[in-house]
C-alpha cells in the first residue's frame, strides 16, 4: 500500500472466514489487519505484544477474566501484553487490529479451529 489509498470496506469484503485476520498494511514493524468475528474465540494472551482492536461494523464483547467490555463501531480497546482475553461476538462484527508484525491471532494457544496461518512477509499490499 505504498503511497496508495485503500478502501476499508473493500478490505472487509475480501474477508471470507471468521477469525482469520487479513494483513492489509505494514508500517514501522506493525501490521494492520481486518477480521470478521462471530461467536466466542479461544481464551489466550500475547506475552510479547499489545493488541489494539477498533470496531468498524457491529458490536462485540472483549472478555477478560474479571470483566467484560462491550465495543461498538468507532470504539477501540488496547489489550496489554500478557493479559488473558477472549473476543466474543453474538453477531458478525468487523474489526481492525493493530499489532506487531508476526503476532499469532491465538497468542500462546495453538487451536485447530482458530489459529490462523501466518502470512508470508510480503503478503500485505
Amino acid at each position: 500500500m505504498k503511497h496508495e489509498k485503500a478502501s476499508v470496506a473493500a478490505e472487509f469484503a475480501a474477508v471470507t472466514e471468521h477469525w482469520r485476520p487479513r494483513v492489509v498494511a505494514r508500517l514501522n514493524g506493525q501490521e494492520v489487519k481486518v477480521a470478521k468475528f462471530r461467536g466466542p474465540f479461544v481464551w489466550h494472551r500475547h506475552d510479547d505484544a499489545d493488541e489494539m482492536f477498533l470496531v468498524w461494523r457491529g458490536t462485540f464483547d472483549m472478555e477478560f477474566r474479571d470483566r467484560t467490555v462491550t465495543l461498538s463501531p468507532g470504539e477501540m480497546i488496547v489489550v496489554p501484553r500478557g493479559v488473558e482475553h477472549r473476543p466474543n461476538a453474538a453477531e458478525e462484527v468487523e474489526v481492525m487490529l493493530f499489532e506487531p508484525q508476526g503476532t499469532r491471532n491465538t497468542g500462546n494457544v495453538e487451536h485447530p479451529a482458530f489459529t490462523a496461518p501466518q502470512p508470508p512477509e510480503g503478503d500485505a499490499k
